[in-house]
């Protein structure tokens, strides 16, 4: 077992995820004060190597499964690079660091410690049976983000809006769908299901749903802009205007999504897409200089 294997099975890569829990310092205001944002960085190297812990699970569970695909057979513990103690071992290793990480914070780690160990039993249930269930298995990461902002809320004591929660649930369930989206259209071409659940989804059901839980979103977004206590949080009622690019993001995921059909993983889009990290940018730097300037 080499660092290589190490680092393939724990996929950093994916850790990009967790920069929700940054998202109640930013829709806070608080990004200039360093406490705040360090407590921020702690939840998110303790959240990323949670997310590891269960990558390694879900790479146990569904080893021989990996072993019969031409492509995952390549993964470290299916390829028998790392032996399946080994990713226990591992496993476990990622848990009790990223529990101990939360001890660092100078308040706010007992509930942040809770919400973690909730994220790690909940996808453990998720990897070894929720995920063959439709609907359940996008609410299920849906929910995931959700307590990653509850996190960052909590080891920062920044208070968290019930819209900033209702968005972001509503957001990542969104991308989940447009991510079945892409299996339905592989079991459609090759007339196999890449998951268990698949053949209870279909491209009208997804359609719709990507539909209703986009739309929702941006309402809760406006919503949200307008609300007179965001208003008197940051003294301005400007940040409205931040909603025409909101509203570009989510029709540009769609054109991904429904026109390229590349809506398979929203991490490669987010990091390839390069109309994508303009719009971001740019909402990121106007809801910036409305709130600070």
């Amino acid at each position: 077992m080499n660092i290589r294997h190490i680092i393939k099975v724990a996929r950093p890569t994916h850790w990009i995820k967790n920069i929700f829990v940054f998202l109640p310092v930013f829709f806070g205001g608080a990004l200039l004060n360093t406490t705040e944002v360090v407590a921020a960085a702690l939840t998110f190297m303790s959240f990323s190597l949670a997310a590891s812990a269960i990558y390694c699970l879900n790479d146990i569970i569904d080893v021989d499964a990996d072993r019969a695909h031409p492509v995952k057979c390549k993964r470290p513990i299916a390829s028998g690079s790392i032996t399946i103690p080994q990713a226990y071992g591992m496993m476990t290793v990622s848990l009790l660091l990223s529990i101990l990480l939360m001890f660092l914070l100078p308040e706010g780690h007992a509930k942040s410690i809770l919400v973690i160990i909730a994220y790690f039993v909940i996808n453990v249930a998720y990897c070894l049976r929720l995920k063959e269930y439709a609907i359940i298995d996008v609410c299920i990461i849906a929910s995931g983000f959700v307590l990653r902002i509850l996190a960052g809320g909590y080891a920062t004591g920044v208070h968290l809006s019930k819209w900033i929660v209702l968005m972001t649930f509503l957001l990542t369930l969104f991308l989940a769908f447009a991510k079945r989206r892409d299996d339905v259209l592989r079991m459609n071409t090759t007339g196999r299901a890449p998951r268990k659940n698949t053949s209870r989804y279909n491209l009208t059901f997804i359609n719709q749903a990507i539909t209703i839980t986009g739309s929702v979103m941006v309402v809760c977004y406006v919503m949200y802009t307008v609300s007179p206590e965001i208003i008197a949080q940051f003294a301005t009622d400007k940040l409205y205007l931040t909603s025409i690019l909101v509203i570009l993001a989510i029709l540009r995921y769609l054109q991904i999504s429904v026109v390229d059909e590349k809506s398979g993983d929203p991490v490669k889009v987010a990091l390839s897409d390069r109309a994508t990290q303009l719009i971001l940018l740019a909402w990121m730097l106007s809801f910036l200089i409305i709130i600070y300037l």
